[in-house]
């Protein structure tokens, strides 16, 4: 399968190159990414030498651009990584937010439809759902109630998708996972901030009570899952994508202060972020049942080697 990624230097983009490279040797990917401060080519170091890879760098909003690749490389497939995607910045910056996840999913869609591409994988964030109470989780039917600029452009970017299938019969699926942990990600996010910052030997500040809770699924599980929707995701639909895994941010700095061998009196509460959801969880029983997904990671493990990727690279 000839892939176009977009957003394929940031964390999930780039593992997922990573993966579909080491396990899938028939398929060769271009990489579309604008290199803003979220996306960084050393997260594909080892790989540019492979002929089956390309990169560009551009816009997904250049719909010429979008054009060309598919052409000249003869794509079948675009998975759509390309996002602003840190909370934070929506609430400060949210036009940003719109630019590049609505309007450049727009972009995407249209060109797509334009030169019949075989597949679309819009990929998107459970935290289109909202925030839930303390127990239940959200199924692909829920409602999507997002909370933040960046949930709101996210929940945009899908409703756009599902038009794309209603109107135009374009085989687009949507993935919504929960929040992803690994190596390669952004030091703007809980996990890789804390670490840093735990090493560095600074204080390591926690959003309100930090009893705020998320569903954390391990990178690799999250492109298995990726890859099966991209082969196998029956159009139209939408898959959640869960690790089966909850923790509360006290809990998760606390297990950061304890791989690093540091007190936890460097923890810090600070005022609360504006509008910040409560707790996510995802139901994945539809992707494990149709595709036969099941994460596979052992948190404490995977926990452990991604506090070392840190360490490494600090």
């Amino acid at each position: 399968m000839k892939i176009l990624v977009t957003g394929g230097a940031g964390f999930i983009g780039s593992n997922f190159i990573r993966y579909l490279l080491r396990k899938h040797r028939e398929d060769s990917i271009v990489n579309l990414d604008l290199l803003t401060y979220a996306g960084n080519l050393h997260n594909l170091d080892g790989v540019s030498d492979d002929s089956r890879y390309h990169f560009v760098q551009g816009n997904i909003r250049n719909r010429e651009l979008v054009r060309h690749l598919i052409t000249e490389y003869g794509i079948e497939t675009i998975v759509n990584f390309a996002a602003e995607s840190h909370v934070d910045r929506s609430i400060e910056n949210p036009d940003t937010f719109v630019t590049t996840n609505v309007e450049g999913t727009l972009a995407l869609l249209d060109v797509a439809q334009a030169t019949e591409i075989t597949k679309l994988i819009q990929i998107s964030t459970d935290e289109v759902y909202g925030s839930l109470g303390q127990t239940g989780t959200f199924i692909e039917e829920s409602p999507l109630q997002p909370n933040s600029p960046y949930s709101a452009s996210k929940a945009s970017a899908d409703m756009l998708a599902r038009a794309y299938f209603e109107t135009y019969g374009l085989n687009v699926s949507i993935t919504r996972s929960s929040n992803n942990y690994g190596p390669r990600q952004h030091p703007e996010k809980l996990i890789p901030r804390m670490i840093t910052r735990g090493l560095a030997g600074e204080t390591l500040p926690i959003y309100g009570d930090g009893k705020n809770v998320r569903d954390w699924l391990y990178v690799l599980d999250n492109c298995r899952a990726i890859h099966l929707v991209m082969r196998h995701g029956r159009a139209g639909e939408v898959y959640n994508i869960g690790g089966h895994n909850e923790q509360s941010n006290n809990e998760i700095v606390r297990l950061i202060c304890s791989e690093l061998g540091i007190s936890e009196d460097h923890i810090e509460y600070v005022a609360d972020r504006l509008g910040h959801d409560r707790r996510y969880a995802v139901d994945s029983s539809k992707i494990e049942r149709e595709l036969g997904w099941q994460p596979e990671a052992d948190f404490k493990t995977e926990f452990g080697q991604t506090v070392a990727y840190y360490r490494s690279i600090v």
